[in-house]
């Protein structure tokens, strides 16, 4: 894995997290968007966790450029990004998975799960305001993407 985030102590806290799990590895760390694309090319992970708001190259940059490397890494948003705007974004660059980093401490280990197995996992409080509508069967993990516009 790769770990994107610019601020070290909520970047310990990722880590502390992945540490619970010896099969989790973590290839490299980047702290700004540029090393970011750097290191995905460098290190190609399984999967990216990425912030949004990062020095240089913001994530959602960095997820259109990493998804142009191949389609070896895997996205997955963790940021206290919560507007409609920056969501469907950052969901548009073709990422597994988005989760507010208020809600980490529920939704991440979920959120890692879900995307290494290729499916998409939406943070509960997103999932709670109706912008994306969430669905788990037995075999998958769906999500549609509704914009409020369309559904008033």
């Amino acid at each position: 894995m790769l770990v994107v985030e610019d601020h070290q102590t909520y970047r310990e806290f990722v880590l502390s997290v992945l540490t619970t799990r010896p099969d989790f590895q973590v290839v490299a760390q980047a702290m700004d968007g540029t090393e970011a694309v750097r290191s995905a090319k460098e290190f190609r992970p399984d999967l990216i966790l990425l912030d949004i708001g990062l020095p240089g190259l913001n994530g959602i940059d960095v997820a259109r450029r990493v998804s142009l490397l191949g389609p070896e890494s895997k996205i997955l948003f963790v940021s206290q990004e919560s507007s409609e705007e920056v969501v469907l974004a950052a969901l548009d660059t073709g990422a597994l998975g988005y989760v507010l980093k208020s809600d980490a401490a529920r939704d991440l280990m979920p959120a890692i799960n879900s995307a290494l197995q290729g499916n998409r996992y939406i943070s509960r409080s997103i999932r709670a305001t109706g912008l994306i509508h969430h669905r788990d069967d037995s075999n998958t993990t769906a999500s549609t993407l509704a914009r409020k516009s369309d559904t008033s």
